[in-house]
C-alpha cells in the first residue's frame, strides 16, 4: 500500500517501478496527479489498510515524511517510521517492527529512497527483547 501528497507524488511514481520489478503486489491510494493534496487523507488510507490487515506494510511520502508519520501513528496498531537513511530503515524493522515507512521527497533523492524501501522490505523483525518493547508501546504489558 503506497500513498503520498502532491510533494511526494513524483517519488511515489518512481517507486512504483521498483515495487513492480520486485514482483510485489501493491496498491496506490493516491493522489494521482500533482494538484495540491492533503497528506492526512492519504496517511489515514494507508494506515487503516495496514491496521485492518488489508495490507501487510505501507509506504507514505510527503515533502519531509514528518506529517505522514505523525498522522499514520494516530491509527491503532501502526508503527510508522520516518527513515532518511539505510540504518534507520533497518532498525525500524529489526527493532521496532515498523509496518509503515515514511520518507521525505524533499529530503532524500530517488536512488536513496529506493534503497531505503528495499532495506525496509527485506529486513525481518528480530523479536526477542524487542517484542517485549513493542508490547509495551501498545500498552499490552508493563
Amino acid at each position: 500500500m503506497i500513498g503520498s501528497d502532491h510533494a511526494g507524488f513524483e517519488l511515489k511514481v518512481y517507486l512504483h517501478t521498483f515495487l513492480t520489478e520486485k514482483g510485489l503486489r501493491w496498491e496506490d491510494v493516491g493522489p494521482f496527479g500533482l494538484d495540491s493534496a492533503d497528506y492526512p487523507d492519504y496517511a489515514f488510507k494507508v494506515a487503516e489498510a495496514v491496521s485492518t490487515g488489508r495490507a501487510a506494510r505501507g509506504v507514505l511520502i510527503c515533502g519531509t515524511g514528518i506529517g505522514m508519520s505523525i498522522t499514520a501513528n494516530r491509527v491503532p496498531g501502526i508503527r510508522a517510521a520516518l527513515c532518511n537513511d539505510l540504518f534507520t530503515a533497518r532498525m525500524a524493522r529489526a527493532h521496532n517492527d515498523a509496518n509503515i515507512l515514511a520518507i521525505g521527497s524533499r529530503v532524500i533523492g530517488p536512488g536513496l529512497a529506493q534503497a531505503i524501501l528495499q532495506t525496509f522490505l527485506e529486513t525481518p523483525f528480530e523479536k526477542g527483547r524487542h517484542l517485549r518493547r513493542i508490547k509495551k508501546m501498545e500498552g499490552r504489558c508493563s
